[in-house]
């Protein structure tokens, strides 16, 4: 994990027991690994190795931190800086593993884990950002940089440190810094909290159960057939079960003409976290937002989101507001148009109704098939997961020369995975790249990008990446292998994405190598999304699963005229939440609110059409409860980064133009974190990023 991370992360969990430090025999955690490419061996990790190597690690890091304010030399860059930048080493290795494992294949051994920890790893990060010894020697530092000798690169080490001290309470005074440390404690249990009542909601407490036919009016075979694999899987054979899941639940909305049906999945959905119940998480989000209102205070800032923002591009939160009303505007003007047209749909057919959010995806999909004569099932035969993998294996080897190896002799956590050996333009070994592709019941929703190990440098020689991606798609059902939604495969190519910043990242120091600003974070995996779509692009991996028959050009033609198709849906709902997010970390002090009226307000402010739901609700939006609070704007903010970034190529006449992917490749991918985020998309692009590519892709300019 990145120094900045390990200092500041609220998410991060340990665990503790009756265990020597010396721990089990054969912990694997306390060697090299003896795997190809030191990568985990899981086979051979157990649970109760994780306690006695995070407990280890704890305290080897605080050993190190203790040299480090007990030497009497004075603070230099190399003593103090450049020590504490490499400590920790060992609870980044259990760390990195723990996490991932947490997030895509937990279970109630390792979530008793988590819960039992977190305070520890709390205790050791304050301990790290509170400990005034250790600030003085940096600020000593910090305060000598304009008569330095350091270099560029060492200097903005030094800044960046200096303020993640600052901005985690290191100026407080004593008293201060025994409230913070009570509320960091809060906090980290109620993250945790919130969590595991989602994946309980998700997983456990809805689920769609059919055992007439006739209710599985409108949907496509495969997806029936996905469903009878779930409820045989379930111990319900016979019958058609569906869940929460996207690849179950989005099909369900889109294609079945049971109304009622659909409701019933859909407010499932919607009402996760909000069923007064063990988990519910409604009261555990006030908290959240109520301490970190107070967190905020403490350090000197109006409300959270002034914390937050103040360390982005964007810099200023009402910067954000006005960004985002900017796009709203359009958006929702050309989601009512949408919604307008379904509602003519609807009164064709003599619905006698009112289009509801349920709704939505059903008409959607006939709108979609007057306009274009498009149907997603159409599309889906084309869209082989293994065939859509290597197109954007291709995509990254047309651009900067890479290559990807399936590797068959290294130990997994789950027999999903794959792993293959990514090597440069040479053939020089660069990392490993894990692939974790379908739901499971120990694994949270969504899609995400993370690492068993981070690119670093250890005493001059450089670790190579080992990067993990994690989706929720569609899974294979009996002899048909998993085939992907559109959506499912530009989320493959935006995962991709930042998976090519952690391979390609290289930097001497921990604390900037890598270092994107959290609204330029996702440029890296954004802009993979527009190759996904090229015609180029498609006529490498779109083929029928069955005939290897390329995508017609009748069909791909289609595609492409109905790429913006829905976009405002897309962008108001995707708008709203982010609008959501900024008002729940407003608060100026803790404050008892309804949470649910305080939503319902929050929305009306911004006049949300009724048709429409913000894309997370407060009770199950996990984004903000972690890494992207008071920043769920970031994707769209980096969505005009990107647009604007490809427009470079397109305007080149080449989308594979390799000099503009070299200067991406240095400059974002590989140096990103060596200067300010629009200093370095200034150099790649050598002007300011542009609006216009942005309502112009999703079809919102006039």
């Amino acid at each position: 994990m990145k120094r900045s991370l390990l200092i500041m992360s609220i998410t991060c969990v340990l665990f503790t027991g009756g265990y020597s430090q010396k721990g089990p025999v054969g912990n694997p955690f306390f060697s090299e690994y003896k795997t190809p490419f030191d990568a985990p061996p899981f086979d051979k990790i157990d649970t109760s190795h994780y306690i006695p190597a995070f407990k280890k690690g704890i305290a080897d890091q605080q050993k190190e931190i203790d040299a480090i304010v007990n030497n009497p030399a004075a603070p230099t860059f190399e003593n103090t800086i450049l020590a504490f930048d490499k400590s920790g080493k060992l609870l980044t290795r259990v760390g990195n593993v723990f996490y991932a494992l947490n997030s895509a294949n937990t279970s109630p051994a390792l979530q008793s884990v988590a819960r039992v920890i977190s305070p520890l790893t709390t205790t050791h990060r304050d301990n790290i950002n509170l400990n005034d010894k250790l600030f003085q020697r940096i600020k000593v530092i910090y305060k000598g940089l304009d008569n330095s000798k350091l270099d560029v690169y060492q200097k903005r080490v030094v800044e960046k440190y200096y303020l993640d001290f600052v901005r985690n309470g290191a100026d407080l005074n004593e008293e201060d810094k025994v409230k913070l440390r009570e509320i960091n404690q809060k906090r980290s249990a109620l993250t945790l909290k919130f969590g595991e009542n989602l994946l309980a909601e998700t997983n456990a407490n809805f689920k769609l159960i059919i055992d007439n036919k006739g209710d599985l009016a409108g949907l496509p075979q495969d997806v029936i057939d996905g469903a009878a694999e779930t409820a045989k899987k379930a111990g319900l054979e016979g019958k058609w079960v569906f869940t929460l899941q996207k690849p179950s639940l989005i099909p369900f909305l889109q294609y079945s003409s049971n109304r009622a049906l659909r409701e019933k999945i859909y407010r499932g959905y919607f009402m996760r976290g909000n069923n007064d119940n063990d988990f519910d998480n409604k009261e555990t989000m006030l908290k959240i937002a109520n301490l970190r209102a107070e967190r905020s205070r403490l350090l000197g800032y109006k409300n959270f989101d002034d914390y937050t923002i103040s360390n982005n591009m964007a810099k200023t939160t009402q910067a954000v507001y006005d960004f985002l009303h900017k796009i709203m505007e359009p958006a929702q003007e050309v989601a009512m148009k949408d919604r307008d047209e379904m509602q003519k749909i609807i009164d064709r057919e003599g619905g006698q109704f009112k289009l509801e959010s349920w709704d939505w995806w059903y008409y959607a999909e006939k709108l979609k098939k007057e306009k274009y004569n498009l149907e997603e099932s159409e599309i889906k035969p084309y869209l082989m997961l293994t065939n859509v993998r290597d197109g954007m294996f291709h995509v990254a080897n047309s651009l900067y020369g890479v290559t990807f190896t399936k590797l068959t002799n290294m130990p997994v956590y789950h027999p999903d995975v794959e792993v293959f050996e990514v090597k440069d333009e040479k053939g020089a070994h660069l990392g490993l790249l894990y692939l974790d592709y379908y739901p499971r019941a120990g694994k949270r929703v969504g899609a995400w990008c993370g690492a068993f190990r981070d690119q670093t440098y250890d005493n001059g020689k450089k670790i190579y990446p080992i990067v993990t991606m994690v989706t929720n798609f569609t899974p294979p059902s009996g002899d048909t292998p998993a085939l992907l939604s559109w959506d499912e495969a530009t989320t493959l190519f935006h995962e991709f994405g930042h998976a090519l910043a952690g391979l390609f990242t290289d930097g001497k120091y921990d604390r900037t190598a890598g270092d994107l600003p959290r609204d330029m974070v996702e440029l890296p995996s954004q802009i993979m999304e527009n190759w996904a779509g090229q015609p180029e692009v498609m006529k490498f991996y779109a083929k029928h699963y069955k005939t290897g028959q390329p995508m017609p050009e009748d069909l791909q033609n289609r595609l492409q005229k109905s790429m913006t198709f829905n976009e405002g849906f897309v962008t108001v709902e995707y708008i709203a939440a982010s609008i959501l997010d900024l008002d729940w970390h407003s608060f100026e002090a803790p404050k008892k609110v309804d949470v649910l009226a305080f939503e319902k307000e929050s929305m009306d402010n911004i006049k949300l059409m009724s048709e429409i739901l913000p894309r997370y609700r407060t009770t199950y939006f996990n984004h903000i409860v972690g890494g992207y609070a008071a920043g769920y704007y970031v994707y769209l903010w980096a969505a005009v980064l990107d647009s604007d970034a490809f427009q470079a190529f397109l305007d080149s006449g080449d989308i594979y133009n390799k000099e503009i992917a070299a200067r991406f490749r240095k400059y974002v991918l590989t140096e990103g974190g060596n200067d300010d985020g629009m200093v370095q998309y200034r150099k790649f692009r050598g002007q300011d990023p542009s609006i216009e590519p942005l309502l112009k892709k999703r079809g919102l300019m006039k």
